[in-house]
């Protein structure tokens, strides 16, 4: 037998994004005329999908094929949504190619990763580079140990943004739950486009082993406060649980931690992605990934045939009539009255 000896995974990135936008939520656009056809209600492709009304549920979905290739010429009719169990109708339709986008780099700088922190910094830098447009695209920096905080508020300069990754260091607890939920807040509040098309897309990055041992919330908060702010959560393992053999160059992950388990139902339930690199060279693809989904997407809304605003959670099941596609989108939303606003949530 090769002998195997155990390796620790060189830093993993943690990044993340945090801070406040001043702007407020513009009021939501007039309802559509009545009587408005599908035809009318799907955009042409190239062109940004109508807005939702407050009494519409919308999604963002991305579909790819096994080989991880994105779809983008599907149709309204190609996609079926079941909400608890029964099917609803597809209101409004369009493929959103070129949204903004506005992301919080969200990196762990507690205690338990000194060690991996320089590859953690080396790699949000990485994942600006892949991602961030000038004059199109903002992000804003956050970290966390003790507490979260707001290193770099919203900007669009990818060396201003590196020049506050560089410059943390770590020390301190993990208030990764607490983290979470602050910056999916600050994106629900994500400084618009000027001009009349005011549509983004709101992403969180984060860099991490997922682990938490001082948040004041629990995990279920800080989904619901990314489900209610619309926000997909990507998440990069820090996970040093990798195992390797004298026979061969390529380690190979040895299970999956608990706080990578988290990582992953933080993706799942948001409709983002989750990544376990062994080193910083094994993320530009995966960063490449990240930048081309954002951009190969569809905008779904449909108007609920359950009209109780309960605050309750219901269940989303999106699905494609091609055979061997995947979708991924947000799992599910919860039942608020358009008075309490899409973002607001009870303390």
């Amino acid at each position: 037998m090769p002998k195997l000896k155990r390796l620790i995974l060189l830093p993993v990135l943690i990044a993340a994004f945090a801070s406040t936008a001043p702007a407020q939520n513009p009021p939501p656009p007039a309802p559509p005329p009545a009587g408005a056809t599908d035809q009318q209600n799907q955009a042409p492709p190239g062109q940004q999908p109508l807005k939702v009304t407050s009494g519409l549920v919308h999604l963002v979905a991305a579909v790819s094929d096994r080989r991880h290739n994105f779809i983008t010429d599907l149709d309204k009719q190609d996609f079926k949504i079941m909400e608890d169990g029964k099917p609803q109708t597809i209101q409004f339709f369009g493929r959103e190619t070129d949204l903004p986008l506005r992301i919080a780099m969200l990196l762990d700088t507690s205690n338990s990763i000194r060690e991996r922190l320089h590859f953690e910094k080396d790699a949000a830098t990485d994942f600006l580079a892949n991602v961030i447009r000038r004059n199109k695209d903002m992000a804003f920096l956050m970290t966390f140990d003790n507490e979260p905080e707001v290193i770099q508020d919203w900007s669009g300069d990818a060396s201003t943004l590196t020049e506050a990754i560089q410059k943390q260091r770590a020390g301190g607890g993990t208030s990764f739950n607490d983290a979470i939920y602050v910056a999916a807040q600050k994106l629900a509040k994500a400084p618009l486009p000027a001009g009349a098309d005011q549509e983004v897309r709101r992403v969180l990055v984060v860099f991490s082993d997922g682990e938490d041992n001082l948040s004041d919330r629990a995990l279920s908060d800080a989904i619901e406060m990314a489900e209610r702010s619309e926000v997909a959560v990507y998440s990069i393992s820090t996970s040093t649980e990798w195992l390797a053999t004298e026979t061969s160059d390529k380690p190979r992950k040895l299970f999956e931690t608990p706080g990578d388990k988290i990582l992953q139902t933080l993706a799942n339930e948001t409709g983002g992605r989750v990544f376990f690199p062994y080193k910083v060279d094994d993320l530009a693809v995966s960063f490449q990934d990240i930048g081309t989904e954002l951009r190969s997407q569809y905008f779904i809304a449909y108007a609920p045939t359950n009209p109780l605003q309960n605050g309750q959670y219901r269940k989303i099941q999106v699905d494609v009539d091609r055979k061997g596609l995947v979708v991924r989108t947000r799992k599910g939303y919860y039942a608020v009255a358009p008075s309490a606003g899409p973002y607001s949530k009870t303390q």
